[in-house]
């Protein structure tokens, strides 16, 4: 996926991206229950288009996957379930097995610990739709994502989620 600003993605979908319009603010909620942001998503031709904006994570290059369920119970988040993975590969970009149609790879945190980011995939992507009935989470992690170790990067800990809908 591409970090683009919200003017280049506004570009991309006049330019051809046909979309169904972003789906509803899902809260960032922290592993002991803290709201710390929110995220929402748009389904697009090439994949998942989020919107991020959170503040209380560790500051540096972490990861941040989509994972399979619609579901952020804590403290674990373990109820995300795996990587969202349709296509039965290995994780991550670098993995020449892989990768996960769920891979996002890694965001930079800010020093003070925020966040506020936009991506657009590719529109030749042509990446299946993550939310199917009962959505999808996205899940951020503790620890930079190596994008080739299976399954998860070696990320740690699952530290914040949110559940993903379609739009209504």
């Amino acid at each position: 996926m591409r970090r683009l600003g919200l003017g280049l993605i506004a570009l991309a979908l006049a330019s051809g991206v046909q979309a169904k319009g972003w789906g509803p603010k899902a809260n960032i909620v922290r592993s002991d229950g803290v709201v710390i942001g929110t995220a929402r998503a748009m389904v697009t031709p090439g994949g998942l288009a989020l919107k991020l904006k959170a503040k209380g994570l560790p500051p540096g290059e972490i990861g941040m996957h989509i994972h399979e369920a619609g579901r952020c119970e804590g403290p674990d988040f373990k109820s995300a379930g795996a990587h969202w993975n349709p296509g039965g590969k290995q994780h991550g970009r670098l993995n020449p097995a892989g990768e996960h149609a769920g891979d996002l790879g890694n965001i930079q945190v800010e020093a003070d610990g925020s966040i506020k980011m936009d991506y657009l995939p590719d529109p030749a992507g042509n990446v299946p739709n993550a939310l199917d009935a009962d959505g999808a989470s996205l899940v951020i992690h503790a620890q930079r994502d190596d994008e080739q170790t299976d399954p998860s990067g070696n990320s740690g800990a699952r530290i914040a989620c949110a559940v993903l809908a379609p739009p209504r």
